[in-house]
């Protein structure tokens, strides 16, 4: 059986690559992945250029409602959307406002909160970060400390996340804090939206392995967050983290990303005529280009479940652990291509790729604990999807 994109689809997908084409600068070293552009002051600047050319073209509000500034397309629309953008490595689409905030609010979001946040997201002008994990509180998520204390108007935060990602870039942070005590874990949680800029909130920086900064700490010290930013109605907060997760998880970006890297690794093996002709090589690439394959048809399964409005908690799982994982395996492979030039840095006339290998073997391995670390992402499978029991 063969799937066809439609007509429609395949000239969306070009336009998509001629845009790219024509405003994707040149000359200008891009990373292998969205952080590398949080560490780097003059790619985050193009980035937000991208985010408004993206945003005037209606392209990050895909699907959404016509009312909140969407073109009410449909999820096969924003698969070929983002297949595109993660195989050219284009910047510009913030995926904590677009892939992860702006569904939850769609659905969990009250009609104010839609008008007020979603419109600047689909132009490009708004930029959020993420506030889940803590010190003491990542795969475990239910366990987070963070308190918000009712008050008349407002929540009182205080609290501490870590690994955030684009928090010292981000105009906006949404973020879980426990919100009852006395109930189980999983239920006195609740989701806050809150302007980075608030009082109480201090940012600090984490340096990544590659020597990037696009990790952060957040610490909310007697922060005022108004009540009408409670998204979803107290203590119903872990409702909307799973869906975010789900959201967070699942699509076609990280098997994009694989196929650019993957076709660089196969053009720089071609070049190299010990390893052009050695089995070894050669059927490890060729096992990676089927396992690429896999990952695709996943993502455009979970599409097209979507579209009829299934549920894809363990297919959302199925995609994330197979695609974070194979990302490992192809930077693990292209640094044997490579050989020990591969471990020189960017700028090194000697360096294959610009030095994007050995940024993408380090960078890369983090891929297998966020959103949900390997073991995690296999455990709602065989629960949610084998229908086992917890352990």
């Amino acid at each position: 059986m063969d799937f066809q994109f439609t007509p429609e689809q395949v000239k969306f997908r070009q336009e998509v690559r001629d845009f790219l084409k024509k405003e994707q600068p040149k000359d200008f070293h891009w990373p292998w992945w969205f952080e590398g552009v949080l560490g780097n002051d003059e790619m985050w600047a193009i980035s937000k250029q991208m985010a408004r050319k993206m945003g005037a073209k209606g392209w990050l509000s895909l699907t959404w409602p016509k009312e909140y500034g969407g073109l009410e397309k449909g999820h096969i629309e924003l698969l070929i959307f983002t297949e595109e953008i993660a195989y050219h490595r284009a910047p510009g689409v913030d995926i904590f406002g677009i892939k992860m905030l702006s569904p939850v609010l769609l659905a969990f979001g009250n009609d104010e909160q839609k008008k007020k946040y979603l419109p600047p997201i689909g132009r490009g002008e708004m930029f959020w970060a993420q506030g889940f994990s803590e010190p003491n509180a990542g795969s475990d998520l239910a366990s987070l400390q963070t308190r918000a204390i009712e008050q008349d108007s407002f929540y009182l935060v205080n609290g501490q996340k870590v690994w955030t990602t684009g928090a010292h870039r981000a105009d906006a942070i949404f973020f879980l804090a426990r919100t009852d005590t006395q109930v189980a874990k999983h239920k006195g949680i609740s989701f806050f939206l809150v302007d980075a800029q608030t009082p109480g909130i201090e940012v600090r920086p984490l340096i990544n392995l590659t020597g990037s900064h696009s990790f952060n700490e957040i610490f909310f010290e007697n922060v005022k967050v108004p009540k009408e930013n409670l998204v979803g109605g107290k203590n119903n907060g872990w409702l909307m983290a799973t869906a975010l997760l789900n959201f967070e998880r699942s699509g076609i970006g990280y098997v994009g990303a694989c196929r650019r890297n993957l076709e660089e690794i196969v053009a720089l093996t071609r070049n190299n005529k010990a390893l052009a002709g050695n089995p070894v090589f050669t059927h490890k690439l060729g096992e990676l280009a089927a396992e690429i394959e896999v990952g695709r048809w996943l993502g455009y399964r979970i599409a097209w479940m979507q579209s009829k409005k299934m549920n894809v908690d363990a297919q959302a799982s199925m995609a994330k652990v197979f695609a974070t994982e194979l990302m490992h395996r192809i930077d693990n492979t292209g640094m044997q291509v490579a050989g020990l030039y591969g471990q020189l840095a960017e700028g090194d006339k000697r360096v294959p790729l610009g030095g994007r290998l050995g940024e993408s073997y380090m960078s890369n391995l983090g891929r297998t604990i966020a959103a949900g670390a390997s073991e995690i992402q296999r455990n709602i499978i065989a629960q949610r999807g084998l229908g086992l029991p917890r352990d």
